[in-house]
């Protein structure tokens, strides 16, 4: 209805007695369930402790051994200055680092359009830390025996063999992991998808002002 006395073309006020219905909080987002966020994590480690046989065969192949000689039933080094131990280690870290990136890389786009939750992250660091224990294991039974005398006496004197395999430094475990848990914390930052964002506080409505009610009787 018009106000009595308004001039004509104007556009009336809002109505002072207009009903003013508190804001309604918002609806509360339902938790996704578990289960899946369990499976995925499961997947992720399982695949890191299979990617651990292909590392430890890579470095089987790959990495350098300390070489023996036998001179007069004496066991030597063929180069006592050599960097086989250490070279052994940074081989297996530089594996270790380049799984580290592939794997967070596909369970990251893997899971992207699914979800994963805290699982992938836990999945990761679990999967790389057990494959890296799994190639250090495999790597070292696979290899020559850590038996020099029996293998000395195997090749007789003047002869010459490879030494055992060995990760002198245990660090190199955590190579894979630490990768891993890094590259995927760059992608979520970067790629990941992104929640809306909330409106600012004063972009909400708020309560009810002093002395406005429900809508009085008018006739």
């Amino acid at each position: 209805m018009t106000v009595p006395n308004t001039p004509a073309g104007s556009t009336p006020g809002p109505d002072p007695y207009a009903p003013v219905f508190p804001p309604q909080p918002p609806a509360r987002a339902e938790r996704p369930p578990l289960g899946p966020e369990l499976r995925i994590g499961a997947v992720v480690t399982a695949a890191g402790a299979v990617l651990g046989v292909v590392l430890g065969l890579l470095w089987l192949w790959l990495a350098p051994r300390v070489g023996y000689a036998v001179q007069d039933n004496h066991i030597l080094y063929r180069d006592p200055e050599g960097e086989e131990l250490i070279g052994a280690v940074g081989v297996f870290s530089l594996l270790g680092l380049g799984l580290g990136v592939l794997t967070s890389l596909g369970a990251f786009l893997w899971t992207r359009a699914r979800g994963g939750g805290i699982a992938v992250a836990v999945g990761l660091a679990a999967g790389g830390l057990l494959g890296s224990v799994i190639a250090w294991q495999l790597g070292t039974h696979l290899g020559a025996t850590p038996d020099l005398r029996a293998h000395a006496l195997s090749v007789g004197n003047g002869g010459t063999f490879d030494g055992p395999l060995e990760l002198t430094a245990k660090g190199a475990l955590m190579v894979w992991p630490m990768t891993a848990m890094i590259v995927l914390l760059f992608l979520s930052a970067a790629f990941g998808k992104r929640e809306p964002d909330r409106p600012p506080y004063w972009a909400t409505p708020g309560p009810a002002a002093p002395g406005q009610g429900p809508p009085l009787d008018k006739g």
